[in-house]
């Protein structure tokens, strides 16, 4: 198996920094547009796509800035995050995410995040 890789993609998301943290970090939030249903207990987020689930624990949380969770199953540097980043001259609001695959599922992996996204942005009628 390969090693996995970091890698980041930025997306401009018109809304604000507090209304798309509830769709980051709550379970309702992101069952709207990341998974079929999520549930949290004691900082482990259990995601479900298509019936099969997925536990990822939440490590690093700056409100209506970033989340980053560590999926329980990976290897042990790999995470995934969602910052928000706002440009202090426009307010214009971007989500930077970072997430690791390997060299072969990197492009597959970020058309999942560029579908997801554009599933989030309508979510949100931005």
């Amino acid at each position: 198996m390969s090693e996995k890789k970091k890698f980041n993609i930025e997306y401009e998301i018109k809304s604000s920094p507090r209304i798309l943290y509830t769709f980051l970090n709550e379970a309702n939030g992101l069952t709207q547009w990341f998974a079929d249903d999520v549930s949290v207990r004691d900082q482990i987020y259990t995601f479900t796509w298509d019936g099969e689930k997925q536990n990822a624990k939440l490590v690093a949380i700056k409100e209506n800035k970033l989340v980053r969770f560590k999926w329980l199953d990976d290897e042990p540097q790999a995470y995934f995050e969602m910052e928000i980043i706002q440009d202090e001259l426009t307010n214009d609001v971007a989500l930077s995410i970072t997430d690791f695959a390997t060299e072969e599922t990197i492009t597959e992996r970020k058309q999942i995040w560029d579908n997801q996204i554009d599933y989030l942005i309508s979510v949100l009628g931005a």
